[in-house]
């Protein structure tokens, strides 16, 4: 029986995996790679290691599973990333990615340059910043001018994925929502801005809708995949989308958490709703009658993977050897409230609600009785009242939810969906897709485009199967009201010390 692959090229590893007709999961495999940070708020990656992650991941699980027919490939990834490529489509500098800061003046001087915000806002119905790719394109121009005068072509990620698939240069409507650059309410790049802003359409691929075949795998790509020539491959989604069909969401009417690397909120929207003050993020979703709605902190997972790793230090050893399992453990030994303590998850910048890339995190109210423990509970509560903060955003454009979705590395925890349960006291469910996350999306995607299921609704129904549900605690509930309204009150407070102390770190 013919299967399904679907690839997710992420920020920590690259994911692949195999899903059958009734949409279950045959198998899965994963990569990891290195980021690098070579100055202060600056992210890259070598594109070439997301190859040999995705090579290497994928000709290990056709090994497995007997190297199965594959009916047709999806590919997801993180988004927002600039690949910059020369005419002979070489890549000409490390990828830069979504979470990097470095292009703050750029996103000012573009914004200005476009006519304002209320402006940008009417040509793409999303801001320009810092995680987007036209603001690293301006930077790219300011401050590596020798690399953008070689460029040609830009892609992102999972599309430079796809070049190396198939041969073909191209985006789909979800990824390249997320470039700033692109007219989610047209679905289609917004010619005029880049007018405005003297930034060559050229410079910008092909783009598809998601569940269209936008090539085919070539020979030697497929020699080294070991799969079959001529294999489709299809237009596939940005991560934070497909996630969301991976839980299966595909309709409005519920809400989706995923707490990864960044976190994220988002929904499913049948109309290009209008972006209050444009600190949510309005991208096309995988069907043509669909959209998408969510908002981003930029260091969720990140930010317990920081503690993991300071931890480590302290006690001399690597910090694989110490579990997020044993991390959670330490965090769960201390009540709901972490004894007063606060953490804010701000450690590269903030993009929703507060799309700040000076912003800097913290712990607040430590004292004298608390100890590792609190701040392992704090920093898991940080980061789910910086969810809570987008979802107080999001509500002015859904209908309040009777339950919300998780997904990512933080649904297999019950301490963090129980966290997640008592500070938006709502029930948390866990549904079969969230464990695969994107790279299951990705495969229901390619099942579109070759036919398998009609619409999203029905890819997504074979995601929808609840596993798990978690109910909120009405005493938790409670401590966690007064303490989420103090935490809510504290950037107005604090930003200007805060941005202080990021041009400082910055020299």
């Amino acid at each position: 029986m013919a299967l399904l692959l679907g690839i997710d090229v992420g920020t920590s590893a690259t994911k692949v995996v195999l899903v059958d007709g009734a949409g279950r999961v045959v198998d899965a495999e994963s990569r990891d790679y290195p980021l690098h940070t070579p100055r202060p708020g600056w992210t890259e990656q070598d594109p070439r290691d997301w190859w040999r992650a995705v090579a290497a991941a994928t000709a290990q699980l056709l090994a497995r599973n007997r190297r199965p027919e594959i009916a047709a490939i999806g590919l997801s990834g993180q988004m927002h990333g600039l690949v910059p490529l020369d005419e002979g489509d070489r890549v000409i500098r490390p990828a830069i990615l979504w979470n990097d800061q470095r292009s703050g003046a750029q996103c000012a001087q573009l914004t200005a340059r476009a006519g304002g915000p209320e402006e940008v806002l009417r040509l793409t119905n999303n801001p320009i910043l810092t995680g987007y790719t036209l603001s690293k394109i301006a930077w790219l121009r300011d401050e590596e001018p020798q690399h953008f005068r070689r460029m040609r072509l830009f892609l992102n990620p999972k599309d430079w994925i796809r070049l190396e698939l198939t041969g073909e240069k191209a985006t789909e409507v979800s990824d390249a929502s997320g470039t700033a650059a692109f007219d989610v309410r047209r679905r289609r790049w917004s010619t005029e801005l880049l007018a405005r802003l003297d930034i060559d359409a050229a410079l910008f691929p092909p783009c598809f809708e998601s569940a269209e075949v936008s090539g085919r795998l070539r020979p030697e790509a497929a020699a080294e995949l070991g799969l079959a020539a001529g294999t489709p491959v299809v237009g596939g989604g940005g991560d934070a989308v497909l996630q969301t069909l991976g839980c299966g969401i595909a309709r409005p009417g519920a809400l989706q958490t995923t707490i990864g690397t960044g976190g994220i909120l988002a929904c499913a929207l049948d109309h290009p709703a209008d972006n209050p003050e444009g600190r949510l993020q309005i991208f096309c979703n995988v069907a043509p009658d669909l959209w998408h709605c969510m908002g981003v902190a930029l260091s969720a997972g990140a930010s317990f993977a920081w503690l993991r790793k300071l931890f480590a230090a302290i006690r001399g050893r690597d910090p694989g050897a110490l579990s997020y399992e044993e991390l959670t453990a330490l965090a769960a030994a201390v009540p709901p409230g972490a004894n007063g303590l606060l953490f804010l998850p701000w450690l590269a910048g903030e993009r929703c609600p507060h799309p700040d890339p000076e912003l800097r995190g913290g712990f607040l109210g430590l004292g004298l009785h608390h100890d590792h423990r609190a701040m392992a509970r704090a920093v898991m509560e940080g980061v789910v009242f910086a969810l809570r903060s987008i979802y107080a955003l999001a509500r002015r454009i859904t209908a309040a939810p009777g339950e919300i979705h998780a997904s990512g590395g933080g649904a297999t925890s019950s301490l963090w969906r129980q966290i997640q349960a008592d500070v938006f006291d709502l029930p948390i469910l866990t549904a079969y897709g969230a464990a695969q996350g994107a790279a299951y999306g990705a495969a229901l995607v390619a099942g579109m485009g070759v036919g398998w299921w009609q619409d999203a609704a029905a890819a997504a129904a074979c995601a929808a199967r609840v596993e798990g549900r978690d109910l909120p605690d009405p005493d938790a509930v409670a401590r966690y009201r007064q303490l989420y309204d103090i935490y809510a009150g504290l950037h107005d407070a604090l930003a200007p010390g805060l941005h202080a102390l990021a041009r400082f770190a910055a020299g």
